[in-house]
């Protein structure tokens, strides 16, 4: 599936009248569906999907700082400390857990309705006044950051989406992949996924420090609205084809899947191509992150 097109520097936002929209004029020969948007199309974050009756079992990252208290808690918030997931109890409604969960909402922060017992659990001071925060261990990027940082570049972006990758050791070492292929950035998911710890940090080598990392709350729209900035996406499938047969030149993304399930239903149908890695032993799988780092340098093979 190989194909000869011109290529030329890309720019965010910028889009021709071909069917994908793109910088790139020969993408017009790659088999996108139809019913592609044709305007100008500026990124927005996507959406909160609000609060998570069903968190009631929840799993808090040993790296991870807690807040506790309605004080510290939206103190955080309005000085801009980035919150992971906030616990609150599902019966309690007042005026002071109103005032946090109106900063959640503004942060676009996962919020997880609870019992009070579980809120007991998960305090390490015993005052936790009915309000416990997830704390990231450090910043996230933005959408916009990563498209930006490809444009002061005048690179084609090249960006990693990582549908669901729980072990934290995978994501760092996946962002250590992104930053030595020559990748402008990471996007993952805000739900069930592991976000951005020390022990995250220490598996990327440093890397972590070098490569923006941003958090969606809906990864499918993410990649919607991010073909509408020209960029195509290719996932790693079992099914899929030879990935030296694929043209994976030019603004792409490369979906990674969660490690035992794979690349979910909704985000498979919004990528453009499905790439399988040629395997000769006796198991018919890899890593997360080891399958991640031969795509990507199939990936900048072609681009070189």
């Amino acid at each position: 599936m190989s194909r000869e097109r011109e290529q030329k520097p890309f720019r965010a936002g910028s889009r021709s009248q071909g069917a994908r929209g793109s910088a790139y004029a020969g993408n017009k020969n790659r088999d996108r569906k139809p019913d592609r948007m044709k305007r100008e199309k500026s990124f927005r974050p996507a959406e909160t999907a609000g609060p998570d009756p069903a968190a009631d079992v929840v799993e808090i990252p040993e790296e991870s700082m807690l807040l506790e208290g309605r004080n510290a808690v939206l103190e955080a918030f309005r000085a801009g400390r980035t919150i992971d997931r906030l616990y609150v109890p599902a019966k309690v409604k007042d005026g002071p857990i109103q005032t946090i969960l109106r900063e959640a909402k503004k942060q676009q922060t996962v919020v997880s309705f609870v019992s009070n017992e579980r809120l007991d659990q998960l305090s390490e001071t015993g005052s936790h006044q009915g309000v416990v925060a997830v704390a990231a261990a450090y910043a996230y990027a933005e959408v916009e950051d990563i498209l930006a940082k490809a444009e002061e570049k005048g690179e084609a972006p090249f960006v990693f989406l990582l549908d669901g990758i729980e072990d934290p050791h995978n994501l760092g070492a996946i962002i250590r992949t992104a930053n030595l292929a020559g990748a402008h950035g990471v996007i993952i998911p805000k739900h069930r996924a592991v976000g951005l710890t020390a022990t995250v940090a220490k598996a990327s080598a440093g890397a972590l420090h070098y490569t923006p990392v941003a958090r969606v709350t809906n990864l499918a729209k993410t990649m919607e609205e991010l073909k509408e900035r020209g960029l195509w996406f290719v996932c790693a499938a079992m099914d899929g084809t030879r990935m030296y047969d694929l043209d994976l030149k030019g603004p792409i993304g490369l979906v990674i899947g969660n490690e035992g399930e794979g690349v979910s239903r909704l985000v498979r149908e919004k990528c453009d191509f499905t790439a399988s890695i040629p395997m000769k032993g006796d198991i018919d799988s890899l890593n997360a992150s080891v399958a991640a780092g031969v795509l990507a340098y199939e990936i900048v093979r072609q681009r070189n």
